[in-house]
C-alpha cells in the first residue's frame, strides 16, 4: 500500500486525462450569468466555476468547455432537444452528484457474450490516457481469450502513424477490433478528432484499419 501510495503522490500533478498537457487548477467552467466563482480543486472537480474576467497564465483545457455550459443551459437548445420542462435546472458537463449506484463492476461477460453472438467490436484508447490507460483495456481483451488475427502494427492518416491496432478473431463474426490513438487523451475524440474520424469510418465501412 506503501508504494501505491507513493506513485499517487509523484503523479498527483500530472493531467491525468492527458499525461502530456498541463494540469488545470480550475475545475470545469460553469457560468452563472456574467459573474462566475472561481474556486481551486485538487480532490473533486465538481460544479466548481471559472471566472471569465481571469485570463489562466497557462492554457488549460477545461477552459474550451465554457461554451459547452452556455450551448446546453440555452432554453431554445433544450426545448429543441425535447428536454423535459423542468427537468434540468442546471447542465452539467461531467456530473457526479447523481444519486446514482454502482451495481456493474465489469462488463467482460457481456463484451464476451456480444461477441460469441457474432457481433463486431471497436474498442479503442487514447494512449495519453492515465483514467484508464490503455494497458488496462489490453489485459481485459486478453482476459477473453481470444485468437489474435492480425497482429500489432501501426494504422494511418495521411501517411502519418496514428496509432497501434490489433484484431482478434472468434468462431463466428468479424471478431475485435483494438486500436490505440497516438496522442489521445481520455476522450480521444476530443484530443485527435481527425483520426478517430478516420479510425470509426474505416470500421464501419468494414475497411482495414
Amino acid at each position: 500500500m506503501d508504494t501505491i501510495q507513493h506513485i499517487a503522490e509523484c503523479t498527483l500533478k500530472i493531467c491525468d486525462a492527458q499525461i502530456l498537457e498541463p494540469k488545470c487548477t480550475l475545475a470545469s467552467p460553469k457560468p452563472k450569468g456574467l459573474k462566475w466563482g472561481r474556486k481551486f480543486f485538487d480532490d473533486t472537480p465538481i460544479d466548481i466555476a471559472l471566472s471569465s474576467e481571469e485570463v489562466p497564465d497557462n492554457w488549460c483545457r477545461n477552459s474550451n468547455y465554457v461554451l459547452s455550459y452556455i450551448w446546453a443551459n440555452d432554453e431554445g437548445v433544450q426545448e429543441a432537444l425535447h428536454i423535459r420542462n423542468g427537468t434540468i435546472t442546471d447542465w452539467k458537463r461531467c456530473n457526479k452528484t447523481l444519486a446514482y449506484e454502482y451495481d456493474l463492476l465489469s462488463t467482460v461477460f457481456y463484451h464476451k457474450e456480444l461477441l460469441t453472438a457474432g457481433y463486431r467490436a471497436l474498442v479503442y484508447s487514447g494512449d495519453h490516457d492515465m483514467l484508464i490507460p490503455y494497458t488496462g483495456t489490453v489485459t481485459w481483451i486478453n482476459s477473453l481469450n481470444l485468437t489474435m488475427s492480425d497482429g500489432w502494427r501501426p494504422w494511418f492518416v495521411e501517411g502519418q502513424i496514428a496509432g497501434f491496432t490489433v484484431k482478434y478473431s472468434r468462431d463466428v463474426g468479424d471478431g475485435l477490433t483494438f486500436a490505440t490513438v497516438k496522442g489521445g487523451g481520455h476522450t480521444a475524440p476530443e484530443y485527435k478528432p481527425k483520426e478517430c474520424l478516420a479510425m470509426v469510418d474505416r470500421w464501419l465501412s468494414y475497411y482495414g484499419m
